[in-house]
């Protein structure tokens, strides 16, 4: 009993955290799906990401604003209702839904006090990013949004006083304290020089990391397997999907961003072809543009597929919102013109299978499913095949030998039946997706 006792006295209570969204009378620039998000449900999300850094969320507030203060983004009656709610719920944290310019973040930490840390939505899933970051590929990516995110909060004498009380946190996952844990925690003093020395070594890294991925899918190509990506907003069920169909054991839990590292398995469909089927990264509302430019080389892993399914956790209230924050972000990656299937997940959490009908016929090219029971899995497969069927045109081309780039594009994205050579060129039977038929026809053979 003393023993318990004593092991339970060493382990330091989460740290308390309070919310602050903003309601906007008109749309700011800049501003993402607010009509989508209203504030109940972006804190309700925020609060989940909270809990999913191993913070205690003890309170929250909404202020209605026409557009940010230039200090304090929100109001200074609003800024000091905050601080007094902090001291008086011994807040550890305060958590804006917002991102918030350096400026803001330094005026708010003079008001609330050198005990409070501020944070806004972007350095919280940084955080989360760091804790889940298992692989090199996926720890330099976080460590290059963290560094890019710091960076321009590195004025004078606040690189030490608040970075260094960000490093504070609980680096690889101790229950010490919350704030862009991670690479770079015992290296918060560097100067700006320093630091894009390192973001730049980054890069390079990485980039190698992308030539190396690029290498392993000119492989799958090669192999003429089709590749099929999975992705949807954080926590729709991806990696529980890519567990059903595959037999995999990919690590899966009711968290948000559970898993960052793309997985890659065989599956094959009624008709017996097989396909590669890849679990990437999810998406969220006000995804921080950090991580969509750190993430690149697994977001490439999307923008390669033949074919999307579109996760969509049809139980959750916001499912709409929630499916719209991925086209967005499908657009902004330009992998949005692919063929892509909604997959309607978590039916087996509907009140009743007529919900699941209406949640079809809001959405075009969908299938119902549920991944946890296997509902729908036969009728998804075969949607896939009839898809990657009816994306593939065959084609007879005469490429010419400077033309060198279209024979590696036939050869990685498509299914060659026939390769010869001639004075004339390259002779390529075959077939293509069909979106990439028109950098083809100069040289097609009728």
């Amino acid at each position: 009993m003393g023993h318990r006792s004593s092991v339970q006295e060493t382990i330091a209570p989460p740290e308390k955290a309070y919310l602050v969204g903003v309601e906007w009378k008109a749309i700011p620039a800049g501003a993402y799906l607010p009509e989508a998000w209203a504030p109940e449900y972006s804190l309700a999300e925020l609060e989940r990401l909270a809990d999913t850094a191993g913070l205690d969320v003890v309170g929250q507030t909404v202020q209605k604003l026409e557009r940010p203060n230039p200090a304090t983004f929100i109001g200074k009656g609003k800024t000091a209702e905050v601080a007094e709610m902090a001291r008086t719920l011994d807040v550890n944290v305060v958590i804006f839904d917002d991102k918030l310019t350096p400026r803001h973040q330094r005026e708010l930490e003079a008001v609330f006090g050198k005990d409070v840390k501020v944070m806004d939505r972007t350095a919280l899933i940084l955080d989360i990013f760091a804790q889940h970051a298992h692989t090199k590929e996926g720890a330099l990516q976080v460590e290059l949004a963290q560094y890019e995110y710091r960076l321009p909060r590195l004025t004078q004498t606040w690189t030490q006083h608040t970075l260094t009380r960000q490093a504070g946190g609980r680096a690889g996952g101790s229950t010490g304290g919350v704030g862009l844990r991670g690479p770079g925690e015992t290296k918060l003093e560097m100067d700006r020089f320093a630091i894009r020395r390192r973001i730049s070594q980054i890069k390079d890294e990485l980039e190698d990391v992308r030539a190396h991925r690029l290498r392993h899918r000119q492989q799958r190509r090669r192999s003429g397997l089709p590749t099929i990506a999975l992705v949807g907003y954080t926590n729709a069920g991806k990696s529980t999907l890519l567990n059903a169909l595959s037999g995999a054991k990919v690590y899966i839990a009711d968290q948000l961003f559970a898993t960052l590292d793309p997985t890659t398995r065989r599956v094959e469909l009624p008709g017996g072809t097989v396909i590669l089927l890849t679990d990437t990264v999810g998406f969220i509302q006000k995804l921080p543009t950090e991580l969509v430019s750190a993430f690149k080389a697994t977001l490439e892993e999307v923008t390669e597929a033949d074919v999307l399914l579109h996760v969509i956790d049809v139980s959750h209230p916001r499912a709409q919102a929630q499916a719209r924050a991925v086209y967005q972000t499908l657009r902004d990656i330009e992998a949005d013109e692919l063929p892509l299937i909604n997959v309607l997940n978590k039916i087996d959490r509907l009140p009743s299978p007529e919900a699941a009908g209406t949640a079809l016929a809001d959405l075009p090219d969908s299938v119902a499913i549920s991944a946890r029971t296997g509902r729908g899995l036969p009728e998804l497969l075969a949607e896939i095949e009839t898809v990657l069927e009816s994306e593939m045109q065959r084609i007879t081309v005469l490429l010419p030998f400077d033309r060198g780039d279209l024979v590696s594009l036939f050869h990685e994205r498509g299914l060659i039946e026939d390769e010869t050579h001639s004075v004339a060129g390259t002779h390529i039977e075959g077939r293509l997706p069909e979106h990439l038929i028109h950098q083809l026809e100069p040289y097609r053979e009728f």
